[in-house]
C-alpha cells in the first residue's frame, strides 16, 4: 500500500509538545519531533519500505511505529482512499490562501466543545480566568465628553437600506460633533443590561455572540468639528472620547489602510479592536474567534446603515497595517488587537471612481450559473 503526507497538515509546538495536526479528517496528536522527518519521506505516493531508505539512521521499528501512528491520526493517507481524494480537493480549492486560512477554517469546524489535543496520557487543562471588565476605559486619559443630543436619525428604513453604498470619494466638509456622537452611541453604546447567569452583560444594536461585546471602538479623527486630529478610544459607558495619541494626517490614514488613498479623504476612521479575554473567558473553543470576526461584520453593517441615515458615506476595509494601527491606538496587539477598519465622511456628489452600471454586454463575460 502506498501512502502520502496529507496536503492539509500543520505541525506546531504546544505546551512543550510537538503536535501533528491534519485537517479536516484527522486528529491533532502529540508525537516525537522525528515524525516531521518521517513525514517528509512521504511527500509523494510511496510505500513504507521505500520511504524508509533515506531514513536508515532510524531504527526500523521506530519508523514502522511512527508510520502506523501517523496513518491512524490522518497525517499519512492511503492511495485511492476517500480521505486522500478530499485532501487533494481541499488543497486545490484553498491553494491561494493556504496554509493559514485553510487551517483556521477546518481546524475550527464542528468545534463546539473543548476537544483537546490527543496526548496519550497527558491532559491539557485550561486555566480559569477572572471575568474581565464589561467596558474598556482609560481613566488617566484626556477626555472629550460627547453631546447627548442626537442628530436626526428619522430617515426611512427603506431609503437607508437601498442608499447604503461603500464610498471612496469624500468632500472636505467637516463632520459635526453631534453627528459623530450620534453615530458612535447608536452603533457602539449600550442599549440595556441583562443578567447572563454569570454576571451582567450589555447589548448593543448589533448582535454579539453571548453578548460578550469584545469589540471596542477607536476613532482616528481627521476632519471632525471640535475634535483635534488624533486617535481616541470611544468610552461607551461615559459617552466620551479618550485621547490615546495626538496628531493624525491624511497621509498617515492612507498608509495605515495599506496605502489606500481614499482613507485619507475620510473625516474619520473607526478601528474595531477585539479584547479577546471577554470572549475566551466564556468560550474556550477556538471556533469562537470566528464569532469575533462575525461580530465585527455585524457592527460594520450597523455602522454603514447608521452613517447613511445621518447623510454620511460609509466605507470599510480589511486591508490595514495591523502593527502600526495597534500602536497608534495604544493596543498591545496580543490580547487587544485590531480586526476591522471603518470610515466615513460626506460623500462627493460626483465620485471619481464610481462603478458603471452593468450592461447586457457585461454579462456575456461573466457566467451567471455554475
Amino acid at each position: 500500500m502506498r501512502l502520502r503526507r496529507s496536503r492539509c497538515l500543520t505541525c506546531y509546538w504546544h505546551q512543550g509538545m510537538f503536535v501533528v495536526h491534519p485537517y479536516p479528517h484527522g486528529t491533532p496528536t502529540s508525537l516525537h519531533p522525528v515524525a516531521a522527518e518521517i513525514l517528509s519521506a512521504f511527500e509523494d505516493w510511496t510505500t513504507p519500505d521505500e520511504a524508509a531508505k533515506p531514513l536508515d539512521h532510524l531504527a526500523p521499528e521506530t519508523i514502522a511505529e511512527a508510520v502506523s501512528a501517523l496513518a491512524d491520526v490522518g497525517a499519512l493517507l492511503a492511495e485511492d482512499g476517500p480521505s486522500a481524494a478530499r485532501d487533494q480537493d481541499i488543497a486545490r480549492h484553498w491553494a491561494a490562501w493556504s496554509p493559514e486560512a485553510s487551517f483556521f477554517h477546518y481546524a475550527t469546524q464542528n468545534d463546539y466543545v473543548d476537544s483537546g489535543i490527543n496526548t496519550g496520557n497527558i491532559d491539557i487543562a485550561r486555566e480559569t480566568a477572572a471575568m474581565p471588565p464589561l467596558f474598556t476605559g482609560y481613566p488617566d486619559a484626556e477626555r472629550l465628553l460627547l453631546p447627548r443630543r442626537r442628530a436626526d436619525l428619522s430617515t426611512a428604513y427603506e431609503k437607508v437600506l437601498y442608499d447604503r453604498r461603500t464610498h471612496r470619494d469624500f468632500t472636505s466638509v467637516p463632520v459635526s460633533l453631534d453627528t459623530l456622537s450620534t453615530l458612535l452611541s447608536t452603533v457602539f453604546g449600550p442599549v440595556d443590561f441583562i443578567d447572563s447567569g454569570h454576571g451582567a452583560v450589555f447589548r448593543r444594536t448589533s448582535p454579539s455572540g453571548g453578548s460578550r461585546q469584545e469589540l471596542d471602538a477607536y476613532v482616528g479623527a481627521l476632519n471632525v468639528t471640535g475634535v483635534s486630529p488624533g486617535w481616541y478610544h470611544y468610552n461607551s459607558l461615559q459617552h466620551s472620547l479618550e485621547l490615546r495619541s495626538e496628531g493624525f494626517t491624511p497621509d498617515e490614514a492612507a498608509h495605515l489602510c495599506a496605502d489606500q488613498d481614499w482613507a485619507g479623504d475620510a473625516a474619520f476612521l473607526v478601528v474595531l479592536a477585539a479584547r479577546l479575554e471577554r470572549m475566551s473567558v466564556k468560550y474556550s473553543t477556538p471556533r469562537c474567534y470566528r464569532v469575533c470576526l462575525l461580530n465585527a461584520g455585524h457592527l460594520g453593517q450597523t455602522f454603514a446603515l447608521t452613517a447613511t441615515a445621518l447623510g454620511l458615506g460609509p466605507a470599510q476595509t480589511g486591508a490595514f497595517v495591523d502593527t502600526l494601527l495597534a500602536e497608534r491606538c495604544t493596543l498591545d496587539n496580543t490580547g487587544h488587537t485590531p480586526l476591522y477598519v471603518l470610515a466615513a465622511g460626506y460623500p462627493h456628489p460626483e465620485p471619481h471612481e464610481a462603478p458603471q452600471a452593468a450592461t447586457l454586454g457585461t454579462f456575456t463575460e461573466t457566467p451567471l450559473h455554475a
